[in-house]
Protein backbone atom coordinates (compact mmCIF):
# COMPACT_ATOMS: atom_id res chain seq x y z
CA UNK A 1 0.00 0.00 0.00
CA UNK A 2 1.63 3.19 -0.90
CA UNK A 3 2.57 5.43 2.28
CA UNK A 4 0.25 8.66 0.82
CA UNK A 5 2.19 11.32 2.76
CA UNK A 6 5.31 10.21 0.11
CA UNK A 7 3.37 11.37 -3.02
CA UNK A 8 1.36 14.41 -2.21
CA UNK A 9 1.08 17.02 0.74
CA UNK A 10 -0.81 15.84 3.68
CA UNK A 11 -4.59 16.47 2.60
CA UNK A 12 -7.64 15.09 4.34
CA UNK A 13 -8.27 12.44 2.42
CA UNK A 14 -4.68 11.18 3.63
CA UNK A 15 -6.13 11.16 7.14
CA UNK A 16 -9.02 9.83 6.42
CA UNK A 17 -7.59 6.61 4.68
CA UNK A 18 -4.30 6.56 7.16
CA UNK A 19 -7.32 5.94 9.77
CA UNK A 20 -8.88 3.34 7.37
CA UNK A 21 -5.50 1.59 7.31
CA UNK A 22 -5.87 0.66 10.90
CA UNK A 23 -9.16 -0.78 11.01
CA UNK A 24 -7.29 -4.42 10.32
CA UNK A 25 -4.06 -5.64 11.35
CA UNK A 26 -3.90 -7.37 7.95
CA UNK A 27 -4.32 -5.29 4.24
CA UNK A 28 -5.57 -8.10 3.28
CA UNK A 29 -7.70 -10.73 4.33
CA UNK A 30 -10.10 -12.50 2.01
CA UNK A 31 -13.29 -12.64 3.41
CA UNK A 32 -16.72 -11.57 2.37
CA UNK A 33 -18.72 -10.84 5.68
CA UNK A 34 -17.13 -8.08 6.86
CA UNK A 35 -18.11 -6.51 3.63
CA UNK A 36 -21.74 -7.72 3.75
CA UNK A 37 -22.19 -6.34 6.91
CA UNK A 38 -20.64 -2.17 6.55
CA UNK A 39 -23.24 -2.77 3.36
CA UNK A 40 -25.86 -3.64 4.91
CA UNK A 41 -25.66 -0.68 7.39
CA UNK A 42 -25.40 1.75 4.56
CA UNK A 43 -28.38 0.58 2.68
CA UNK A 44 -26.79 -2.35 0.48
CA UNK A 45 -26.18 0.21 -2.60
CA UNK A 46 -24.62 -2.87 -4.31
CA UNK A 47 -27.92 -3.32 -5.75
CA UNK A 48 -28.84 0.04 -7.27
CA UNK A 49 -26.08 -0.04 -9.50
CA UNK A 50 -26.37 0.64 -13.34
CA UNK A 51 -25.59 -2.77 -15.18
CA UNK A 52 -21.69 -3.97 -13.83
CA UNK A 53 -19.09 -5.57 -15.87
CA UNK A 54 -17.30 -7.49 -13.46
CA UNK A 55 -13.38 -8.17 -14.73
CA UNK A 56 -10.92 -10.77 -12.61
CA UNK A 57 -7.87 -12.38 -14.08
CA UNK A 58 -4.12 -11.84 -13.44
CA UNK A 59 -3.12 -9.51 -15.81
CA UNK A 60 -4.52 -7.02 -18.25
CA UNK A 61 -7.92 -5.82 -15.84
CA UNK A 62 -7.27 -2.44 -16.07
CA UNK A 63 -6.15 -2.00 -20.20
CA UNK A 64 -9.05 -4.49 -21.03
CA UNK A 65 -11.80 -1.96 -19.16
CA UNK A 66 -9.83 1.18 -20.37
CA UNK A 67 -11.06 -0.18 -23.94
CA UNK A 68 -14.41 -1.29 -22.58
CA UNK A 69 -14.32 2.52 -21.17
CA UNK A 70 -13.00 3.68 -24.42
CA UNK A 71 -16.26 2.20 -26.64
CA UNK A 72 -18.30 3.17 -24.54
CA UNK A 73 -17.51 6.62 -23.79
CA UNK A 74 -17.10 6.55 -28.19
CA UNK A 75 -20.87 5.95 -28.07
CA UNK A 76 -21.57 8.46 -25.45
CA UNK A 77 -22.30 6.75 -22.67
CA UNK A 78 -21.70 7.68 -19.02
CA UNK A 79 -19.21 5.15 -17.19
CA UNK A 80 -18.23 4.21 -13.56
CA UNK A 81 -14.93 2.70 -13.77
CA UNK A 82 -13.43 1.34 -10.12
CA UNK A 83 -9.96 0.04 -10.60
CA UNK A 84 -6.80 -0.44 -8.28
CA UNK A 85 -4.19 0.40 -7.44
CA UNK A 86 -3.72 4.10 -7.33
CA UNK A 87 -0.85 5.30 -9.28
CA UNK A 88 -0.69 8.98 -7.41
CA UNK A 89 -3.94 9.79 -5.75
CA UNK A 90 -6.46 7.53 -4.26
CA UNK A 91 -9.18 9.53 -6.29
CA UNK A 92 -7.60 7.62 -9.69
CA UNK A 93 -9.22 4.56 -8.59
CA UNK A 94 -13.32 5.63 -8.86
CA UNK A 95 -14.69 7.51 -11.68
CA UNK A 96 -18.27 8.64 -11.73
CA UNK A 97 -19.96 8.95 -15.11
CA UNK A 98 -16.70 9.66 -16.53
CA UNK A 99 -14.42 11.68 -14.42
CA UNK A 100 -12.36 10.99 -11.46
CA UNK A 101 -14.18 11.59 -7.67
CA UNK A 102 -13.87 14.97 -6.60
CA UNK A 103 -11.87 14.76 -3.17
CA UNK A 104 -15.15 16.26 -1.56
CA UNK A 105 -17.54 13.27 -2.62
CA UNK A 106 -14.68 11.21 -1.33
CA UNK A 107 -14.46 12.43 1.51
CA UNK A 108 -18.00 12.22 2.33
CA UNK A 109 -17.77 8.78 1.24
CA UNK A 110 -15.15 7.49 3.33
CA UNK A 111 -16.25 9.33 6.45
CA UNK A 112 -19.74 7.76 6.03
CA UNK A 113 -18.47 4.44 6.17
CA UNK A 114 -16.50 5.30 8.51
CA UNK A 115 -18.79 6.13 10.84
CA UNK A 116 -21.16 3.50 9.86
CA UNK A 117 -18.43 0.20 10.31
CA UNK A 118 -18.40 1.68 13.69
CA UNK A 119 -14.76 1.07 14.40
CA UNK A 120 -15.31 -2.84 13.68
CA UNK A 121 -12.24 -4.73 11.94
CA UNK A 122 -12.58 -4.07 8.28
CA UNK A 123 -9.40 -4.33 5.91
CA UNK A 124 -8.65 -0.82 3.99
CA UNK A 125 -10.00 -2.33 0.80
CA UNK A 126 -13.25 -3.62 1.76
CA UNK A 127 -13.92 -0.15 3.32
CA UNK A 128 -13.23 1.84 0.31
CA UNK A 129 -14.97 -0.64 -1.80
CA UNK A 130 -18.04 -0.03 -0.01
CA UNK A 131 -17.38 3.50 -0.30
CA UNK A 132 -17.24 3.19 -4.12
CA UNK A 133 -20.27 1.07 -4.20
CA UNK A 134 -21.80 3.76 -2.54
CA UNK A 135 -20.92 6.81 -4.39
CA UNK A 136 -21.57 4.47 -7.68
CA UNK A 137 -25.15 4.00 -6.81
CA UNK A 138 -25.51 7.88 -6.29
CA UNK A 139 -24.59 9.29 -9.62
CA UNK A 140 -26.73 8.50 -12.67
CA UNK A 141 -24.55 6.33 -15.31
CA UNK A 142 -25.28 3.82 -17.96
CA UNK A 143 -22.32 1.05 -16.86
CA UNK A 144 -20.49 0.63 -13.77
CA UNK A 145 -16.62 -1.51 -15.05
CA UNK A 146 -15.60 -2.82 -12.10
CA UNK A 147 -12.11 -4.63 -11.46
CA UNK A 148 -11.75 -6.68 -8.54
CA UNK A 149 -8.88 -5.96 -6.25
CA UNK A 150 -7.22 -9.63 -5.83
CA UNK A 151 -8.76 -13.01 -6.65
CA UNK A 152 -12.53 -13.16 -7.41
CA UNK A 153 -14.23 -15.19 -5.14
CA UNK A 154 -13.62 -13.59 -2.12
CA UNK A 155 -12.77 -10.17 -3.26
CA UNK A 156 -14.18 -7.29 -1.98
CA UNK A 157 -15.66 -6.49 -5.22
CA UNK A 158 -17.86 -10.08 -5.16
CA UNK A 159 -20.78 -8.58 -4.08
CA UNK A 160 -22.93 -7.96 -7.16
CA UNK A 161 -25.13 -10.79 -7.60
CA UNK A 162 -26.71 -10.04 -11.16
CA UNK A 163 -23.61 -8.46 -13.25
CA UNK A 164 -24.54 -7.95 -16.54
CA UNK A 165 -21.28 -10.03 -17.45
CA UNK A 166 -18.35 -10.96 -16.61
CA UNK A 167 -14.54 -11.02 -17.95
CA UNK A 168 -11.74 -13.21 -16.65
CA UNK A 169 -8.26 -12.16 -18.36
CA UNK A 170 -5.64 -14.66 -18.57
CA UNK A 171 -4.74 -16.24 -15.24
CA UNK A 172 -1.14 -16.66 -14.47
CA UNK A 173 0.68 -17.31 -10.88
CA UNK A 174 0.35 -14.19 -8.38
CA UNK A 175 -0.05 -13.65 -5.04
CA UNK A 176 0.10 -17.49 -4.58
CA UNK A 177 0.54 -16.57 -0.36
CA UNK A 178 -3.06 -15.80 -0.85
CA UNK A 179 -4.86 -17.59 -3.79
CA UNK A 180 -2.63 -20.77 -3.60
CA UNK A 181 0.62 -21.81 -5.43
CA UNK A 182 -0.94 -23.96 -7.87
CA UNK A 183 -2.76 -22.49 -11.42
CA UNK A 184 -5.81 -24.46 -10.68
CA UNK A 185 -6.44 -23.42 -7.37
CA UNK A 186 -5.48 -19.55 -8.67
CA UNK A 187 -8.43 -20.37 -11.21
CA UNK A 188 -10.99 -21.11 -9.29
CA UNK A 189 -10.26 -18.00 -7.08
CA UNK A 190 -10.63 -16.05 -10.59
CA UNK A 191 -13.77 -17.86 -11.31
CA UNK A 192 -15.66 -17.09 -8.26
CA UNK A 193 -16.94 -14.10 -9.95
CA UNK A 194 -19.10 -16.35 -12.33
CA UNK A 195 -22.96 -15.69 -11.61
CA UNK A 196 -25.47 -17.80 -13.13
CA UNK A 197 -27.38 -15.60 -15.35
CA UNK A 198 -24.41 -13.70 -16.30
CA UNK A 199 -22.52 -13.98 -19.99
CA UNK A 200 -19.06 -14.43 -19.53
CA UNK A 201 -15.83 -14.16 -21.72
CA UNK A 202 -12.35 -15.35 -21.23
CA UNK A 203 -9.19 -13.75 -22.10
CA UNK A 204 -6.11 -16.25 -23.44
CA UNK A 205 -5.66 -19.05 -21.10
CA UNK A 206 -3.11 -21.82 -19.93
CA UNK A 207 -4.69 -25.22 -20.40
CA UNK A 208 -5.34 -25.87 -16.36
CA UNK A 209 -6.14 -22.54 -16.08
CA UNK A 210 -8.82 -22.80 -18.78
CA UNK A 211 -10.25 -26.09 -17.43
CA UNK A 212 -11.14 -24.82 -13.70
CA UNK A 213 -12.70 -21.84 -15.62
CA UNK A 214 -14.61 -23.64 -18.37
CA UNK A 215 -15.44 -26.28 -15.50
CA UNK A 216 -16.90 -23.19 -12.81
CA UNK A 217 -18.81 -21.94 -15.80
CA UNK A 218 -20.47 -24.90 -16.81
CA UNK A 219 -21.40 -25.62 -12.93
CA UNK A 220 -23.56 -21.77 -12.96
CA UNK A 221 -25.00 -23.00 -16.73
CA UNK A 222 -22.61 -20.41 -18.10
CA UNK A 223 -21.58 -21.07 -21.62
CA UNK A 224 -18.61 -18.46 -22.08
CA UNK A 225 -16.55 -17.24 -24.98
CA UNK A 226 -12.77 -18.09 -25.37
CA UNK A 227 -9.90 -16.28 -26.30
CA UNK A 228 -8.23 -18.30 -29.18
CA UNK A 229 -11.44 -20.65 -30.12
CA UNK A 230 -14.72 -18.05 -30.15
CA UNK A 231 -12.38 -14.89 -30.92
CA UNK A 232 -9.26 -13.73 -31.79
CA UNK A 233 -7.47 -10.72 -32.15
CA UNK A 234 -3.79 -10.18 -34.22
CA UNK A 235 -2.14 -7.42 -35.59
CA UNK A 236 -1.63 -7.25 -39.62
CA UNK A 237 0.12 -4.94 -41.20
CA UNK A 238 0.36 -2.41 -38.73
CA UNK A 239 -3.52 -3.03 -37.83
CA UNK A 240 -5.47 -4.60 -35.00
CA UNK A 241 -8.18 -7.80 -37.02
CA UNK A 242 -10.13 -8.97 -34.66
CA UNK A 243 -12.22 -12.04 -35.82
CA UNK A 244 -15.09 -13.93 -34.59
CA UNK A 245 -18.15 -15.63 -35.35
CA UNK A 246 -20.07 -12.27 -36.76
CA UNK A 247 -16.89 -11.61 -38.95
CA UNK A 248 -14.16 -9.51 -39.22
CA UNK A 249 -13.09 -6.17 -38.27
CA UNK A 250 -10.49 -4.08 -39.77
CA UNK A 251 -9.28 -1.52 -36.89
CA UNK A 252 -6.44 0.46 -35.85
CA UNK A 253 -3.63 -0.52 -33.72
CA UNK A 254 -4.11 -0.01 -29.87
CA UNK A 255 -3.16 3.05 -28.71
CA UNK A 256 -1.29 0.97 -25.60
CA UNK A 257 1.94 0.06 -26.52
CA UNK A 258 3.28 -3.65 -26.72
CA UNK A 259 1.38 -6.85 -28.66
CA UNK A 260 -0.10 -8.20 -25.34
CA UNK A 261 -2.54 -5.29 -26.42
CA UNK A 262 -3.93 -6.67 -29.22
CA UNK A 263 -5.15 -9.40 -27.20
CA UNK A 264 -6.41 -6.64 -24.11
CA UNK A 265 -8.14 -5.16 -27.10
CA UNK A 266 -9.74 -8.50 -28.78
CA UNK A 267 -11.01 -9.06 -24.83
CA UNK A 268 -12.61 -5.90 -24.71
CA UNK A 269 -14.47 -5.95 -28.26
CA UNK A 270 -15.61 -9.79 -27.41
CA UNK A 271 -17.28 -8.61 -24.61
CA UNK A 272 -18.73 -5.57 -25.81
CA UNK A 273 -20.20 -7.62 -28.32
CA UNK A 274 -21.27 -10.52 -26.66
CA UNK A 275 -22.63 -8.75 -23.50
CA UNK A 276 -24.80 -6.46 -26.29
CA UNK A 277 -23.63 -3.05 -25.53
CA UNK A 278 -25.05 -0.45 -27.69
CA UNK A 279 -21.63 0.61 -29.49
CA UNK A 280 -21.25 0.38 -33.17
CA UNK A 281 -18.16 -0.73 -35.20
CA UNK A 282 -17.14 2.69 -35.64
CA UNK A 283 -17.33 3.47 -31.82
CA UNK A 284 -15.21 0.64 -31.51
CA UNK A 285 -12.26 2.09 -33.91
CA UNK A 286 -12.34 5.36 -32.23
CA UNK A 287 -11.92 3.48 -28.78
CA UNK A 288 -8.88 1.61 -29.59
CA UNK A 289 -7.55 4.61 -31.34
CA UNK A 290 -7.89 6.44 -28.43
CA UNK A 291 -7.78 4.85 -25.19
CA UNK A 292 -5.68 5.69 -22.42
CA UNK A 293 -4.43 3.50 -19.51
CA UNK A 294 -1.24 5.05 -17.83
CA UNK A 295 1.65 3.18 -16.57
CA UNK A 296 1.32 0.69 -19.30
CA UNK A 297 4.27 1.12 -21.56
CA UNK A 298 3.79 4.62 -21.13
CA UNK A 299 6.27 7.09 -22.74
CA UNK A 300 7.33 9.36 -20.23
CA UNK A 301 8.44 13.25 -21.52
CA UNK A 302 9.17 16.61 -19.67
CA UNK A 303 11.44 16.59 -16.65
CA UNK A 304 12.85 13.36 -15.94
CA UNK A 305 13.52 12.81 -19.77
CA UNK A 306 15.58 15.97 -19.95
CA UNK A 307 18.01 14.58 -17.58
CA UNK A 308 18.87 11.84 -19.79
CA UNK A 309 21.43 12.25 -22.93
CA UNK A 310 19.68 13.54 -26.19
CA UNK A 311 18.00 11.23 -28.42
CA UNK A 312 16.99 8.84 -25.39
CA UNK A 313 13.68 7.25 -24.49
CA UNK A 314 11.96 6.86 -21.05
CA UNK A 315 9.08 4.70 -20.58
CA UNK A 316 7.51 3.20 -17.28
CA UNK A 317 5.77 -0.13 -16.92
CA UNK A 318 3.37 -1.26 -14.11
CA UNK A 319 3.92 -5.24 -15.17
CA UNK A 320 4.57 -6.64 -11.60
CA UNK A 321 4.90 -10.42 -11.81
CA UNK A 322 6.87 -12.94 -14.78
CA UNK A 323 3.66 -13.10 -16.81
CA UNK A 324 4.01 -9.11 -17.11
CA UNK A 325 7.19 -9.24 -17.49
CA UNK A 326 7.32 -11.49 -20.29
CA UNK A 327 4.56 -9.53 -22.04
CA UNK A 328 6.97 -6.04 -21.73
CA UNK A 329 10.16 -8.01 -23.08
CA UNK A 330 8.50 -8.75 -25.79
CA UNK A 331 7.38 -5.27 -26.50
CA UNK A 332 10.10 -3.67 -25.96
CA UNK A 333 11.56 -6.12 -28.12
CA UNK A 334 9.17 -4.96 -30.99
CA UNK A 335 9.95 -1.29 -30.13
CA UNK A 336 14.31 -2.14 -30.46
CA UNK A 337 13.37 -3.52 -34.05
CA UNK A 338 11.89 -0.34 -34.86
CA UNK A 339 14.62 1.77 -33.30
CA UNK A 340 17.92 0.33 -31.74
CA UNK A 341 18.52 1.83 -28.61
CA UNK A 342 20.78 0.27 -25.59
CA UNK A 343 18.34 -0.93 -22.63
CA UNK A 344 18.50 0.27 -19.17
CA UNK A 345 15.93 -0.91 -16.65
CA UNK A 346 15.11 0.90 -13.22
CA UNK A 347 13.82 -1.54 -11.25
CA UNK A 348 11.50 -1.78 -7.84
CA UNK A 349 9.93 -4.66 -6.64
CA UNK A 350 7.52 -6.15 -3.64
CA UNK A 351 8.52 -8.53 -1.91
CA UNK A 352 5.90 -10.80 -2.77
CA UNK A 353 7.40 -11.25 -6.32
CA UNK A 354 11.56 -12.57 -7.01
CA UNK A 355 13.33 -10.23 -9.09
CA UNK A 356 15.34 -13.21 -10.65
CA UNK A 357 11.67 -14.43 -11.99
CA UNK A 358 10.64 -10.78 -13.45
CA UNK A 359 14.14 -10.28 -14.84
CA UNK A 360 14.72 -13.62 -16.68
CA UNK A 361 12.72 -12.58 -20.00
CA UNK A 362 15.41 -9.83 -20.21
CA UNK A 363 18.24 -12.22 -20.70
CA UNK A 364 20.17 -10.50 -23.59
CA UNK A 365 18.53 -7.57 -24.27
CA UNK A 366 19.74 -5.23 -20.90
CA UNK A 367 23.03 -3.25 -20.85
CA UNK A 368 22.26 -2.43 -16.98
CA UNK A 369 19.84 -2.64 -13.95
CA UNK A 370 19.69 0.10 -11.09
CA UNK A 371 17.88 -1.10 -8.56
CA UNK A 372 16.04 1.06 -5.93
CA UNK A 373 13.98 0.31 -3.15
CA UNK A 374 10.71 1.59 -3.57
CA UNK A 375 10.05 4.76 -1.76
CA UNK A 376 7.71 4.60 1.16
CA UNK A 377 6.97 0.70 1.29
CA UNK A 378 7.67 -1.36 3.64
CA UNK A 379 7.00 -4.40 1.78
CA UNK A 380 9.58 -3.88 -0.99
CA UNK A 381 12.34 -5.78 -1.78
CA UNK A 382 15.42 -3.92 -0.85
CA UNK A 383 17.34 -2.62 -3.66
CA UNK A 384 20.30 -5.14 -2.56
CA UNK A 385 18.23 -8.19 -2.93
CA UNK A 386 17.39 -7.26 -6.57
CA UNK A 387 20.84 -6.77 -7.52
CA UNK A 388 22.52 -9.94 -5.93
CA UNK A 389 19.56 -11.87 -8.00
CA UNK A 390 19.96 -9.59 -10.86
CA UNK A 391 23.78 -10.46 -10.87
CA UNK A 392 23.24 -14.34 -10.01
CA UNK A 393 21.33 -13.99 -13.65
CA UNK A 394 24.05 -12.60 -15.38
CA UNK A 395 23.04 -9.02 -15.60
CA UNK A 396 25.13 -6.16 -14.38
CA UNK A 397 23.27 -4.30 -12.00
CA UNK A 398 24.03 -1.79 -9.07
CA UNK A 399 21.68 -0.34 -6.39
CA UNK A 400 20.64 3.63 -6.69
CA UNK A 401 19.28 5.38 -4.05
CA UNK A 402 16.40 7.13 -5.38
CA UNK A 403 14.57 8.12 -8.93
CA UNK A 404 16.69 10.91 -9.91
CA UNK A 405 20.16 9.33 -8.61
CA UNK A 406 18.67 6.23 -10.89
CA UNK A 407 18.31 8.18 -14.12
CA UNK A 408 21.58 10.21 -13.14
CA UNK A 409 23.60 7.06 -13.11
CA UNK A 410 21.84 6.19 -16.42
CA UNK A 411 22.83 9.20 -17.90
CA UNK A 412 26.52 8.78 -16.86
CA UNK A 413 26.14 5.47 -19.24
CA UNK A 414 27.45 8.41 -21.97
CA UNK A 415 25.32 8.04 -24.89
CA UNK A 416 21.32 7.68 -25.69
CA UNK A 417 19.71 4.90 -24.17
CA UNK A 418 15.83 3.45 -23.83
CA UNK A 419 15.61 3.91 -20.20
CA UNK A 420 12.82 1.60 -18.50
CA UNK A 421 11.06 1.81 -14.79
CA UNK A 422 9.68 -1.58 -14.40
CA UNK A 423 8.27 -4.01 -11.65
CA UNK A 424 5.56 -1.92 -9.80
CA UNK A 425 2.80 0.33 -10.39
CA UNK A 426 4.04 1.90 -6.97
CA UNK A 427 7.39 2.74 -8.75
CA UNK A 428 5.58 4.17 -11.77
CA UNK A 429 3.25 6.38 -9.34
CA UNK A 430 6.54 7.57 -7.87
CA UNK A 431 7.94 8.37 -11.28
CA UNK A 432 4.67 9.85 -12.30
CA UNK A 433 4.75 11.88 -9.53
CA UNK A 434 8.25 13.23 -9.77
CA UNK A 435 7.94 14.19 -13.62
CA UNK A 436 4.46 16.72 -12.87
CA UNK A 437 2.36 14.28 -14.58
CA UNK A 438 -0.13 12.31 -12.36
CA UNK A 439 -2.91 10.46 -14.24
CA UNK A 440 -6.24 12.36 -14.79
Amino acid sequence: MLLFENLVPVSRTDAILKRLLKLHPKLIDLKLDREVRLLERIGNPQDHLPPVIHVAGTNGKGSTLAYLRAFLEASGKKVHVMTSPHLVRFNERIRLAGKLVSSRKLNQALEFCEQANGGEPITFFEITTAAALKLFSEVKADYLLLETGMGGRFDASNVVARPLGTIITPVDYDHQNFLGNSLDKIAWEKAGILKRGAKAVFGRQRDEGRAVLVREAARLGVRPLIAGEDFDGRAEDGRLVYQDERGLLDLPPPALAGPHQFDNAALAIAATRHFGLPVSDADIARGVREVVWPARLQPVHGTLLQMLPPGSELWIDGGHNAHGAAALALALQEIEARRPLPLVLIMGLMNTRKPADFLAPFAGMVEKVFALTIPGEPNAHAAATIVEQAREGGFEAVQSSSILNALADAAKLGHPTRVVFSGSLYLAGHVLHQNGTPPT
